[in-house]
């Protein structure tokens, strides 16, 4: 067993281990959104599938419309029109248009559209204030062109991508399956909300909080309740777990006489590595039982998060072979002090403003202060022994969750 690594080797250990391939699925598009493709997808479709206009307006010949002018106007027969979805079955020839909407194709024979706005409709004519131009012609393929390939393996699902996938044809997606994560909380003195909470005890907040994590992260949460500080207890609930391709644990990490969950990974699994010199989060525990990698987060519950957040993401988006990074860094003037710690690299919670591009502490930095990670929405990273001053610059993590 490894211990007191540094963030850079745990995180290095636990990427290790998000190995394998996991299944895939089929799904109708209303049923995708969030997921990510299992595969490179090409448009079925050109699209515009040809010359169409951005515009409403009228289709014409650019050289008929040359010099209009509010105080030379220029007229021109108008022919039919072309509503979207209704195409124009003729020709434009000379002193002609056709009124053309927005999405409609271009009518053969014309070469330049004006804009409705730059023309007065007099019956069967139109007086044009303004040439025709082509730059509001949209070319076929302008968007998509078939047979390119536009959203990849490992590409999440987001709106704007659900819809691409949608013009580009494709009635359903192939995506892999959500990772299926365990979550157990340990302690005999959690207590479920809205059970009497008895003297000394504490709600089990980290579940739900891991819980809206794992599911943020691309997974499928799998609540297993808590079970007190029993090894035997720990073991038979994991049992019943079924098939899990994470396990995260809360609670029972750290070096107490009651911290079981590490004795019984040391006993009946692999610890990989336990302690990180890190602050808040330290007492971090990675290990395997039966293959199955266990992520032991501390108890407390900003370090429960944190730790998920540094470790368990990035672990899932392995193991979706996710396109994108689990989390940026960019760089954000203090607008208060932020303490280091000796010897550890410090994550403090803070109220970014991504515009301003500044950073303030939301208070107090307790790890058992849960309203630090509802209303903070960043980390400030602090290198070992060193501190922060106001007006300093920093290295900052949004938090993805928080709006």
């Amino acid at each position: 067993m490894r211990t007191n690594l540094s963030v850079e080797e745990a995180l290095e250990a636990v990427l290790e281990a998000a190995q394998g391939e996991l299944s895939v699925e089929e799904l109708p598009l209303k049923e995708a959104f969030g997921r990510v493709l299992a595969e490179d997808l090409a448009s079925l479709v050109d699209h515009p599938d040809q010359d169409d206009t951005a515009i409403d307006g009228y289709a014409c010949r650019a050289e008929d419309t040359l010099g209009a002018s509010p105080e030379a106007p220029v007229r021109l027969r108008v022919i039919g029109e072309a509503p979207a979805g209704r195409p124009f079955p003729g020709e434009v020839g000379k002193g002609e248009a056709v009124a053309v909407y927005t999405g409609a194709p271009i009518p053969k024979g014309a070469d330049a559209v004006v804009r409705v706005e730059d023309t007065r409709r007099e019956g069967e004519e139109v007086l044009l204030f303004a040439p025709a131009s082509p730059k509001d012609i949209r070319p076929k393929g302008d968007d998509l062109r078939r047979g390119e390939v536009y959203l990849r393996r490992g590409d999440l699902l987001t709106p704007g991508r659900l819809g691409l996938a949608a013009a580009m044809g494709h009635p359903r997606l192939r995506v892999f399956r959500r990772p299926r994560v365990g979550i157990l909380s340990t302690g005999d003195e959690v207590v479920e909300p809205g059970e009497p909470l008895p003297f000394g005890g504490v709600y089990n907040s980290n579940a739900y909080s891991l819980l809206g994590l794992v599911l943020e992260a691309g997974g499928e949460p799998v609540l297993l309740g808590k079970v007190p500080d029993d090894p035997e207890a720990v073991l038979a609930r994991l049992g019943e777990a079924g098939p899990l391709d994470l396990l995260l644990t809360s609670g029972g990490v750290s070096m107490g006489e009651y911290d079981v969950v590490r004795k019984v990974l040391e006993r009946h699994g692999e610890v990989v590595f336990w302690k990180v010199r890190q602050q808040p989060g330290g007492p971090l525990l990675f290990a395997r039982l039966g293959g199955l990698p266990v992520l032991g987060l501390p108890g407390n519950p900003v370090s429960s998060m944190v730790t998920f957040f540094l470790y368990g993401r990035p672990f899932l988006f392995r193991l979706l072979k996710r396109t994108e990074p689990p989390y940026g860094r960019l760089r954000a003037r203090a607008l208060t002090p932020f303490k280091g710690a000796k010897g550890r690299k410090v994550f403090r919670r803070g109220v970014l403003s991504v515009a301003e591009k500044t950073v303030r502490s939301t208070g107090n930095q307790s790890s058992g202060v849960l309203r630090s990670m509802a209303f903070g929405n960043a980390l400030v990273v602090l290198p070992p022994d060193q501190d922060a001053r106001e007006g300093e610059e920093v290295e900052v993590i949004p938090l993805t969750f928080v709006p």
